[in-house]
């Protein structure tokens, strides 16, 4: 309170000189000086009191920066720790990792009730629907639900610490038009920079693509509700002075006020168009649409701010850069993949039972891409202009001419090689049900587009430490699992690891599923040193012929239904290797199940939770 009562006073002093000393460069084309109390206080900066504006400003972005340092240190931190273990990890045996397998602090507790607990009891990615084609939306996480109440109570106060002993309240409501103004183009920056795909704070932070997106929702609510703050202040001290009419001519005729009203109005469109049940029932809809609006509304508010050359007009600028600049980066990223002088990617589609298909994308080039990474693909034909993100199944590379993949790296018979990157692609609704419908039509032959790749983007988990990985997989999750068992197996054989073991769970509805990564899951099964560390359970929950469920072998089981989660975790930890990591990727449902199992046994040991999701 002592905080609010300074800036109040603050606010009290510096309203004079500020307005005198600002109103002169800010006139609009209506900026004769009115003749009365109230329709001043509707032009220009009267009333505003811009050394607060400015102060607040400053703390907001501070705020912002120190949440971000943060967050940079303890995954600095984080990264020290992982690589000492790993460093130690890599020449040691089970016995010998258990040190980093016992918890040595009460860290497990921050990890159990804040940072990996849901909002509330157990549900956080299970989606809430009124019906299938009804989708509203998932809770945020606990931690996450912290960071936006804290947020967004900053921005209330800020917004609120106004000069309330001024006796004429039209300027107070000027005040809160201005500072609720100057919150918003502010809010612009961080709302743009979560919005970017190629944001070097994703790797920095190491923040999903799925918080990243929870955290823009949210921004951008926030900037909705301060830029209609903003103009409601406008018109209500407008409406006072000359009634509906004189707003609505100024509305019409002052092009400072126009376009003002223009990016209001784009935001409100945006708020209106992004609600979970739109963005999912109409998602390519609603994308474009978005797109549209954003640059509408970032185009209204630098006109609206350029016009009487307001001091926010530097941040707008900055904004509009920040905005285009991804866009030209996401450009040239996607014709530097997939443009050479041989041709452009192409890419193979093949139906799968199971309503799904398996898509490689044959690259004109080589790319390296890391475990766990995605993609967002185009295909020609179906909606150049839509895109999409997959997680990335399989990576092979193979000399630039040759038809043929190498079984393995070392038989490339050439330096110069190209790169082929596959997905397998669960059918829903919009493209990926147009795109199954295509490949199945093309069945039994293989269905061949121009395309366009676009990434990799993520891929900044490594397991590499941990003595001990489980991970699960539900249905098409599966595709985010693969690279890392692959790569763990590869690192087990070339010592370059401190993995010992690697659980792999996979549930899916039938036996025919095991078709989508057959070719891929054959030639994992043959590598050298797979029986010493991987175990895999298939779990099968409604087989059409049961008989088809038995085990191959004691290190690849079959098992009918649904696994006990619970169980299957505690066992894993009463034989736990050094440090464990848990992964996840499939429906909400599992994630959720996987979760709650992961914080039970938080004070028996060292076990991490990392899940991959693309909720939006």
């Amino acid at each position: 309170m002592e905080s609010l009562d300074l800036l109040r006073r603050a606010a009290a002093e510096a309203t004079t000189a500020t307005t005198t000393s600002l109103q002169h460069a800010t006139t609009t084309e209506a900026a004769a000086t009115p003749s009365n109390t109230i329709g001043m206080y509707a032009t220009d900066l009267n009333g505003v009191n811009q050394s607060v504006n400015n102060l607040l400003r400053d703390v907001l972005w501070w705020c912002l920066g120190i949440m971000a340092l943060i967050i940079l240190v303890f995954r600095m931190m984080h990264r020290a720790k992982s690589h000492l273990r790993h460093m130690t990890g890599m020449n040691s045996n089970a016995k010998q990792q258990r040190y980093f397998q016992e918890n040595r602090s009460s860290w497990w507790k921050v990890k159990k009730h804040l940072l990996y607990a849901p909002l509330w009891n157990k549900r956080h990615n299970r989606e809430f629907k009124l019906s299938s084609a009804v989708n509203m939306g998932t809770l945020p996480s606990r931690w996450h639900a912290l960071l936006l109440i804290v947020y967004l109570s900053m921005n209330v106060a800020y917004t609120l610490v106004l000069d309330y002993s001024r006796e004429n309240k039209y300027s107070i409501v000027a005040e809160l038009r201005g500072r609720s103004g100057v919150l918003a183009v502010c809010n612009m920056i961080a709302l743009i920079i979560l919005a970017g795909r190629n944001n070097p704070l994703i790797g920095w932070l190491q923040i999903s693509f799925d918080t990243y997106n929870l955290l823009h929702r949210w921004m951008g609510r926030i900037v909705v509700l301060e830029a209609l703050v903003h103009t409601s202040c406008w018109a209500y001290v407008q409406h006072a002075d000359t009634g509906f009419s004189g707003v609505w001519e100024k509305l019409m005729h002052d092009p400072f006020c126009s376009y003002g009203m223009m990016g209001t109005a784009s935001f409100v469109l945006i708020l209106l168009t992004s609600p979970s049940p739109i963005r999912h029932a109409f998602y390519e809809t609603f994308l474009n649409l978005h797109i549209i609006f954003a640059a509408v509304a970032i185009a209204g508010v630098w006109i609206h701010c350029d016009i009487p050359s307001l001091p926010q007009k530097p941040y707008i600028r900055a904004v509009a850069f920040l905005w285009v600049a991804d866009r030209v980066f996401r450009m040239a990223r996607l014709i530097w993949c997939n443009y050479s002088t041989k041709g452009w990617t192409t890419a193979s589609i093949e139906a799968m039972p199971g309503d799904a298909c398996r898509v490689t994308m044959h690259l004109p080039k080589k790319l390296d891409v890391k475990p766990g990474s995605h993609a967002y693909l185009r295909f020609a034909k179906l909606n150049f202009w839509e895109s999409h993100p997959f997680s990335i199944a399989w990576v092979a590379h193979r000399p630039k001419f040759s038809p043929e993949l190498p079984l393995n790296e070392k038989r490339m018979v050439s330096e110069e090689q190209t790169t082929d990157i596959s997905f397998v692609i669960h059918a829903q609704t919009g493209l990926t049900r147009r795109l199954f419908d295509a490949a199945k039509v093309a069945s039994p032959r293989v269905l061949i587009l121009k395309a366009a790749f676009e990434g990799p983007y993520a891929g900044h988990h490594s397991l590499d430490s941990y003595g001990h990985a489980v991970l699960f997989a539900g249905s098409s999750g599966i595709t985010h699992q693969i690279p890392y068992v692959q790569h763990l197996i590869q690192g087990y054989n070339d010592g370059t690891i401190a993995t010992k073991k690697v659980l792999l769970v996979w549930i899916i509805r039938d036996v025919e599923h095991l078709e989508w990564v057959r070719p891929w899951m054959d030639e994992i099964l043959r590598m050298q040193g797979r029986r010493d560390i991987l175990t895999i359970k298939l779990f099968v929950t409604k087989p059409k012929n049961p008989k088809e469920i038995h085990s191959p072998s004691a290190t690849v089981q079959m098992l009918p239904g649904r696994p006990n989660i619970n169980l299957l975790l505690q066992t894993e930890v009463r034989e736990q290797v050094g440090a464990m990591c848990v992964t996840v990727c499939g429906p909400g449902a599992l994630q959720d199940s996987i979760r709650e199992a992961v914080r039970e046994v938080q004070e028996h040991g060292v076990v991490d939770f990392i899940e991959e999701s693309f909720t939006w």
